[in-house]
């Protein structure tokens, strides 16, 4: 697979993936959510894979949407890309393998959007945060209508996207739209050893922690526990329950030794 603006590196059980086109801020053009899109399946189905990093190059996570991409854009062609970034970022959303976003400066606009994709965000305390797209005379497309209310609430959400402002990492902070400030030089190994963490829990248990979470946001509550009865269920017919559970009554640990069968 090659790719132009997407760095893959394996390391270990986990995946770092950098959005490289530093030079236009790692801003995202129709050719940059393709091979997102190529990523996604290639970790997908690489069995060795158990969680992910995803940054950016440079000074930026990711500044938004290629803006001289989207100028000339009519009509049909606005839609069509607003369809790929929302394809491409669900499509991550509901990537079966844990996605920690190390958020290393600007992420505004789609990057944001990127952003709030992910399952969890751990920002340097330069990032700068931010929905500009009504000063440029267009709503975000990639999901912010709808992503950022349910994260930070619908008044904070609504602030934002209004206004249009940039805010720092620490006010992010305080909305909830990241989990963690760190400093600029411990953002990579604090996202990396997050990530191993994961990586070394049953791999099969935190997959259907995350589709049992997800699916639960998006329903009932009723509906919403009893497929976590379904999902609690399924573990049992899995070698991880039975080494796991027979570990801790040997006192013993798999920590890092799951079979994910």
């Amino acid at each position: 697979m090659e790719l132009k603006n997407i760095i893959l590196e394996k390391e270990g059980k986990i995946a770092l993936v950098t959005i490289n086109r530093p030079a236009a801020l790692n801003a995202l053009n129709t050719e940059t959510l393709s091979e997102i899109d190529l990523v996604i399946d290639e970790i997908e189905k690489d069995s060795e894979i158990l969680a992910v990093v995803l940054t950016g190059a440079g000074k930026s996570f990711v500044a938004g949407a290629d803006i001289s991409e989207m100028s000339d854009k009519n009509v049909i062609e606005g839609r069509k890309f607003g369809i790929l970034g929302n394809k491409v970022f669900r499509k991550l959303e509901n990537l079966e393998k844990p996605v920690i976003a190390a958020l290393n400066g600007f992420t505004l606009g789609g990057g944001n959007e990127l952003a709030l994709s992910t399952d969890i965000r751990i920002a340097s305390t330069k990032a700068k945060f931010g929905q500009p797209e009504v000063t440029l005379g267009i709503t975000p497309g990639f999901g912010g209508t709808q992503r950022l209310a349910r994260v930070i609430g619908v008044g904070a959400a609504k602030e934002l996207i209004y206004t249009g402002k940039m805010i720092n990492a620490e006010e992010a902070f305080r909305l909830g739209l990241v989990d963690k400030v760190v400093e600029p030089e411990a953002l990579l190994d604090e996202a990396k050893a997050l990530a191993n963490t994961i990586a070394n829990n049953a791999p099969i248990a935190v997959k259907l922690c995350k589709v049992a979470i997800n699916k639960g946001l998006q329903t009932d509550i009723d509906t919403a526990l009893s497929f976590e009865s379904e999902v609690f269920g399924a573990c049992f017919s899995t070698e991880d329950q039975k080494e796991g559970m027979g570990a801790f009554l040997n006192k013993q640990s798999l920590v890092g030794k799951f079979k994910n069968k």
